[in-house]
């Protein structure tokens, strides 16, 4: 295809270098609205071709002309082929101006991108609009641009405002960890929680974005350094907690040698006191390196089970072998709680629980398990024979037997003093003192009662 314009037409307008076509697809959704104070937005349109002999013409010259408000005026020369394909070549150039204009709308919009780079743009293309080659509403072209460099100015000051909110916002966010970094450094014990905390905070430390690589640089420094702090104490407590465990490691193996030296003792109830004694010791000790502590634990109950499983298995012989023991206790318990009836014959019950005693311990040892309930029959019928003899010694007591003599002798003694005034005609007397040996006589009665029923 050859050129527009020959050597021998007019001088055009300078055309605009190559631009990016329409952008295929449909439109985007709606857009936001417009901030508050800001210029609202321009519509935009589908980039459409549409009829260029609404905005210009061709003359028989080839000369290509813009109808604009102000009049027309010459963009350009056409010559290479018919007025229609003049028009729509002349067409696809303006198409190529709404299309940029469009997207930086669209960016304006969004507000995405640096606004002043926007404004910019649009400004760039208001300049080349009045020497443009290209047919279309250039005018309204101009009045979309002319708007968008105004808008452009407002959101720039809009996105700064919120540029300094965000940098304000992260660098109080990276602050307030930087401070609780520098506590967790500097005075926490708790290791695992702090340690966790400051993995914690570095994970969201690298989240915020939007400080300044200065004021950033010297926050991450107030953390590493309290990161170091922390990691230099919690080595150092761990290095102090090694040292003390080698030293519990120590002790605990010459426990181990102890009671090692001891399991083949046979000396039964002192060594299983030692034994005891090596355990206190063992817990009070402490803990040795983790790895070391269970093994340890091992060999020194080994060496404890050698001891107990000896004494048990003996004790469990000797438990078989007083079996009969048991049996022969038993029946002689039996037998005895048959006979022996302290009541009834105290000194018999005597005699026959001297001879129970005496059989008692020809018998011997019985099995542990049984010991307790044969002793505590053998404590009950000890007990009958008690109360039987503090019941006999009660009925026996001279003091109660003296009382009641004492009693029946007061009252013996006023009768006589009562038939002594009546022979002298004092019947009030005698009628008072024989009142008062009936009270007597009574309480000798009594006090005989009480003898008599223990």
């Amino acid at each position: 295809m050859s050129t527009p314009t020959t050597p021998n037409e007019p001088t055009t307008a300078p055309t605009p270098g190559p631009r990016p076509g329409p952008r295929p697809g449909p439109r985007p959704g709606p857009r936001p609205g417009p901030t508050a104070g800001a210029h609202p937005p321009v519509p935009v349109h589908h980039v459409e071709l549409g009829d260029p002999r609404e905005f210009g013409r061709i003359d028989a010259d080839g000369a290509v002309w813009l109808t604009t408000a102000d009049g027309e005026r010459q963009i350009g020369s056409w010559q290479a082929g018919t007025v229609d394909e003049g028009l729509a070549h002349f067409a696809r150039r303006f198409a190529d101006l709404a299309t940029e204009t469009e997207i930086l709308e669209e960016r304006l919009d969004a507000r995405s991108g640096d606004p002043r780079k926007t404004q910019a743009a649009a400004a760039h293309l208001l300049e080349e609009l009045p020497t443009a080659a290209a047919l279309g509403d250039l005018d309204g072209l101009a009045t979309r641009l002319q708007a968008i460099v105004d808008r452009a100015g407002d959101q720039t000051g809009e996105v700064q405002a919120e540029r300094d909110a965000v940098r304000t916002a992260a660098l109080t966010r990276k602050d307030e960890l930087a401070t609780e970094a520098e506590a967790i450094g500097a005075e926490s014990t708790h290791w695992k929680n702090g340690g966790d905390r400051l993995r914690a905070i570095l994970e969201e430390w690298k989240t915020i974005k939007g400080v300044d690589r200065k004021a950033d640089d010297a926050l991450w420094k107030r953390y590493s350094r309290a990161r170091d702090a922390f990691n230099r104490r919690r080595g150092a407590h761990f290095a102090e907690l090694d040292r003390e465990r080698a030293v519990v490691k120590t002790r605990k193996e010459e426990l181990i040698a102890e009671a090692e030296a001891l399991s083949n003792s046979t000396d039964w109830g002192a060594t299983a006191a030692k034994y005891r004694d090596l355990l206190a010791q063992w817990k009070a000790a402490g803990r040795a390196p983790r790895d070391a502590d269970d093994a340890l634990w091992a060999r020194f109950k080994a060496a404890q089970d050698v001891f107990f499983g000896a004494r048990n298995a003996l004790n469990s012989e000797r438990d078989a072998e007083f079996g009969q023991n048991g049996e022969a206790k038993a029946a002689l318990l039996a037998e005895a709680e048959k006979t022996i009836k302290p009541h009834e014959d105290l000194e018999g019950a005597r005699r026959a629980f001297r001879a129970f005693r005496d059989r008692w311990e020809e018998i011997g040892m019985v099995p542990r398990d049984q010991m307790s309930a044969l002793e505590g029959r053998v404590r009950a019928l000890e007990k009958k024979i008690r109360e039987a003899e503090d019941s006999a010694w009660q009925r026996t007591d001279p003091e109660a037997l003296a009382r009641v003599a004492q009693f029946a002798e007061r009252s013996a003694k006023l009768t006589e003093q009562a038939d002594k005034a009546a022979a002298a005609g004092k019947d009030k007397d005698a009628a008072d003192l024989r009142a008062q040996a009936a009270q007597w006589d009574e309480w000798a009665q009594a006090a005989k009662s009480a003898v008599d029923d223990r």
